[in-house]
Parts: C-alpha cells; structure tokens; sequence
C-alpha cells in the first residue's frame, strides 16, 4: 500500500504557505536524452488519483492514468528540461538543479514553498524542505515524478523515431545490455550523453 500522503504539504499551509510545489526530476542516470524536472502545485480540495505513488512504483499504464488526472486537477504545473550537451557541459548534478529551478521558476501561480525529492535550491530564494525519498511518501513530489516520468517517456519514443537504431522507446535511454550493444554497434548518437561512461570510448 502507498505511503505517499500530504503530511508535509499540510505542515507548509498550516505554516501560512498557499501554493506548495513538489519537485522531483527523472533521467539522471540514463545514457542518453535529457533531464527532465517537474513542478506540481497540488490542489488542497481535489482528491488524489488513485494509486498515486513514486513514479518508479507504477506501471507504464499506472503513470499515464494518473498523469492525466493530475494535468486536469493539479492547480499548476511545469517543466524544466536541460539536453544532452547541457549535462556534458555543467555535469549531471548541476544539471539535475538546473532543470528543477526552470520547472519551479515556470509555474504559475508562483510557488510560495517548495517540497523537492532530495536537493536543495537555494538559488530560489523560497523556503523550501529537502525530503529523502520525498517521492515515496510526499503526494506533491509523487506527482511531479509521475509528470516528469511519463513527459521523458514521451520525448523518448519521439527520439525513437529519428534514432531507430538504440531502441529507445524500449530503454528510454537507460544503460541496458541492449542500448550498450547498439553503442558499440552504431556508435553514439547526438542525445548520447559523452560524459558518461558506456558511451564513448574511454570515457571517465
């Protein structure tokens, strides 16, 4: 059974904060593709989906249900995605807090509280709380999992289609036994990430 609940979201508005974003990210560890963030400011009087849970619990059918019912009854939400090459340039971490600053900065309502899944950004300049494991028990940072989720999924099935060697729609840029075979095959690709090892010869 779930443990996500609004414990932490109830704490925030009982400390006199209204709009309370969850933050979470998802590709951090993939091989290929972007990071992406999502920011989800839940609302307070419309219940949660049912099943709503850390994304990586679900199934791919679990997470596009209960993503359309968040993008319908969620008051805001948004994304922040940072490419490939941003995340070879800056590197994955930075990355990481790149993408979850750009999804808080492009919600509106503006955020007045921030729950995110591990980091902190102080570069906000909002209060926020890091919660470790935040999107296993926090509703607001489930959610945002399950929108980053099943957004990344869909820019990997688009990348499929140009990339059709890789098998991405499958793996969605993941470093499984087949994406590495189709590396040493075909080489990378522009979406491969050149920093991470599997991917370039030699690479740290």
């Amino acid at each position: 059974m779930s443990a996500v609940g609004v414990e932490f979201e109830t704490r925030a508005r009982d400390g006199g904060y209204r709009f309370i974003a969850g933050l979470d990210e998802v590709g951090r560890g993939a091989l290929a593709g972007p990071v992406v963030a999502a920011a989800v400011i839940l609302d307070p009087e419309a219940p949660l989906p049912i099943g709503l849970d850390d994304s990586k619990k679900l199934s791919a059918g679990e997470r596009e249900r209960i993503a359309g019912e968040l993008r319908q009854m969620v008051l805001a939400y948004s994304y922040g995605v940072v490419t490939p090459e941003e995340i070879d340039r800056i590197n994955i971490l930075q990355a990481t807090r790149r993408a979850m600053l750009e999804a808080s900065r492009a919600l509106d309502p503006k955020p007045d509280y921030l729950l995110i899944d591990a980091l902190q950004l102080k570069e906000t300049g909002l209060p926020q709380q890091a919660i470790i494991r935040g999107d296993a028990i926090s509703a607001s940072i489930a959610a945002a999992s399950v929108i980053a989720k099943t957004y990344r999924d869909q820019l990997m099935r688009d990348y499929d289609s140009i990339y059709p060697h890789y098998g991405f729609a499958r793996h969605v840029g993941y470093g499984t036994r087949t994406h590495l075979a189709a590396i040493a095959a075909h080489g990378a690709c522009p979406i491969h990430r050149r920093s991470f090892r599997g991917v370039l010869p030699g690479a740290p």
